[in-house]
This record gives structure tokens, C-alpha cells and sequence, in this order.
């Protein structure tokens, strides 16, 4: 068994000129891999296996990240099956000088745990034993 805040994973990114479009805002493509790369990276803590990408719930890029911004993505896992593993991925933008975020992007992944044939292998399962988690759990199924 592995609890939900051992799953929990934090990255940034400072956006430089090379992850922009030609409005001066991140491209959206990056922010779908770092999204990616950090819910993987989530997965794998939970399952203790590589894990693949199965499937993206709709993402919805509500503000732009702008030059010099920073993407903070956090991620966790709030669900899993026999071997498959629901995640949880956010992308804030940063104010590098005060910190302050605010929620761009949103969606929901679906990863699945491999072995060395790539064949699927199973997970652990998911267990809540704080109030944080919980909390992280029923927004995630609530919102899903």
C-alpha cells in the first residue's frame, strides 16, 4: 500500500524565449510534457514501476504563462486500479520575484505500470491516511 502524499511530486520551469510561441507565451505543447513528465513522475513513486501514458482528460489552458514566468506543476495520484493509475496534474503560474501563483492548466492522466516487456504489471494499492489527502482525493474525484 502507499499513501496518496507520498505520490505528491512538485516541478518548475522558469519560461524562457525558447518555450514560447510567437505571442511571447508558453507554448502549450511544452507545458503538456512537463505535465506529463510530472505526473509520470508521480506514477512511478506510486506504483514502484516505469509507467506509460494511457490517457489525457481534456486540458483547458485558462491563463497564458508569459516570458520569465514560472510553471510550478504538482501532481499526485488519486486513484488507481488493477493497473492503471489516476493522476492529478496542476500547473500554476509563478511570480518569480513574490511567489504568488495562480492556477493556468489543469487536467487529468491516465498512467499505466510496465515491466521490462512493457506488458502491464499490477499497482498497490492507494491509501489516505491524512486529512490533506483526503481532502487532495475528493477534489480530484469531485472535479474528474
Amino acid at each position: 500500500m502507499v499513501d496518496l502524499v507520498e505520490t505528491f511530486i512538485e516541478d518548475r520551469n522558469r519560461i524562457q524565449p525558447h518555450h514560447a510561441n510567437n505571442h511571447g507565451t508558453a507554448h502549450g505543447g511544452n507545458i503538456l510534457r512537463w505535465m506529463d513528465e510530472v505526473g509520470g513522475m508521480s506514477a512511478m513513486r506510486f506504483a514502484s514501476e516505469p509507467c506509460v501514458t494511457a490517457h489525457i482528460n481534456s486540458v483547458d489552458f485558462e491563463l497564458p504563462l508569459e516570458l520569465g514566468d514560472i510553471a510550478f506543476i504538482e501532481a499526485y495520484v488519486y486513484a488507481a486500479g488493477r493497473t492503471s493509475v489516476r493522476v492529478r496534474v496542476r500547473v500554476y503560474g509563478e511570480d518569480p520575484l513574490t511567489g504568488d501563483r495562480e492556477l493556468t492548466t489543469e487536467s487529468y492522466f491516465v498512467f499505466v505500470a510496465i515491466d521490462e516487456d512493457r506488458s502491464p504489471v499490477p499497482v498497490p494499492e492507494l491509501t489516505v491516511s491524512t486529512s490533506e489527502g483526503e481532502q487532495l482525493r475528493d477534489q480530484a474525484l469531485a472535479a474528474e
